[in-house]
């Protein structure tokens, strides 16, 4: 018998990743859903079904057609500013909408993987482990500890997988991360403000892709952090990007989070320990330099 995973928000860098690794496994039914036409350059080996996660009845159709052993939700609303302002928006996305799916997943005995975030803690006393206890500074972080009380909180079976700023390439392009923005940047010669007191530990998406195929197959449950190897500052992150791709440094301007003056507070230090994702997922992460090998392969062969 396969295994069916029905993947929330599979236009997104992560979404898409996690579709190439399912189609790398033939164990696993998948089924991909997202707002509007698939965007991922692949589409045979899995079905694609339109999605909104806001949609209680397209949810429960879908349930009921595909009956899946495991959801992984990847779809949130993650622009950490336009959360603070759009409020609405972002309860219904980070946590009414976990609530649908988690009435969904309780009528058809699925087991509930919900990706989440290091911006559930203050960024006082990071690296976190598992038992630190979050204390969101924005609303967009309350928003998606809020979607994680709610599954903590129901009587399914669960898993929260918290994650840090994740990089990498997706087919269409759209997508911006701190590796694509500084590499475009620098290239188009362009002035950035690189922030140096915020650190954090980049995340390769193909690797928290493998977490969540690893999770699923395991029916691994709680709360597993799921980050890069690599503990730096965002200004690091950048430098170590300029200069891997032979870019000028000079063009970066260094800037504090309280000179940036963003409508959403940020944490400063946040990073994880993540030796119960490596215990029971299996995780091995790339390194940052390693991550950044990949990600050049991919952007050499989409321009080829």
């Amino acid at each position: 018998m396969k295994h069916t995973i029905l993947v929330t928000g599979s236009n997104g860098l992560l979404g898409q990743k996690i579709i190439y690794a399912a189609l790398n496994n033939p164990e696993i039914n998948l089924i991909a859903t997202a707002i509007g036409a698939n965007r991922t350059k692949e589409k045979s080996g899995y079905t694609y079904e339109e999605l909104d996660i806001i949609d209680e009845q397209r949810i429960d159709f879908l349930f009921e057609k595909y009956k899946p052993n495991t959801l992984i939700n990847t779809a949130a609303s993650t622009n950490v500013d336009l959360c603070e302002t759009n409020r609405e928006q972002a309860k219904l996305l980070n946590a009414d909408a976990v609530a649908f799916m988690a009435k969904a997943c309780k009528k058809h005995n699925t087991h509930f993987i919900h990706l989440s975030t290091d911006f559930v803690f203050d960024g006082t006393q990071g690296p976190y482990d598992e038992l630190a206890e979050p204390n969101p500074l924005s609303y967009y972080a309350q928003t998606k500890y809020d979607g994680e009380k709610i599954l903590m909180q129901s009587d399914i079976a669960w898993s929260i997988l918290r994650t840090i700023i994740i990089y990498g390439t997706v087919d269409d392009g759209q997508r911006s991360n701190v590796v694509l923005w500084t590499k475009k940047s620098l290239e188009q010669h362009q002035k950035i403000n690189v922030i140096t007191d915020q650190y954090r530990c980049p995340t390769l998406a193909e690797d928290l892709a493998d977490a969540c195929i690893q999770c699923a197959i395991k029916k691994a449950e709680g709360i597993f952090h799921v980050s890069g190897k690599d503990f730096m500052s965002i200004w690091q992150a950048a430098e170590i990007t300029a200069d891997f791709f032979h870019l000028d440094k000079s063009l970066m301007q260094p800037v504090t989070t309280a000179q940036l003056n963003q409508p959403a507070k940020r944490p400063l230090v946040t990073g994880f320990v993540i030796e119960k994702a490596k215990r029971i997922l299996n995780y091995n992460p790339h390194s940052f330099t390693e991550g950044l090998e990949i990600v050049a392969g991919q952007l050499n062969k989409s321009e080829q």
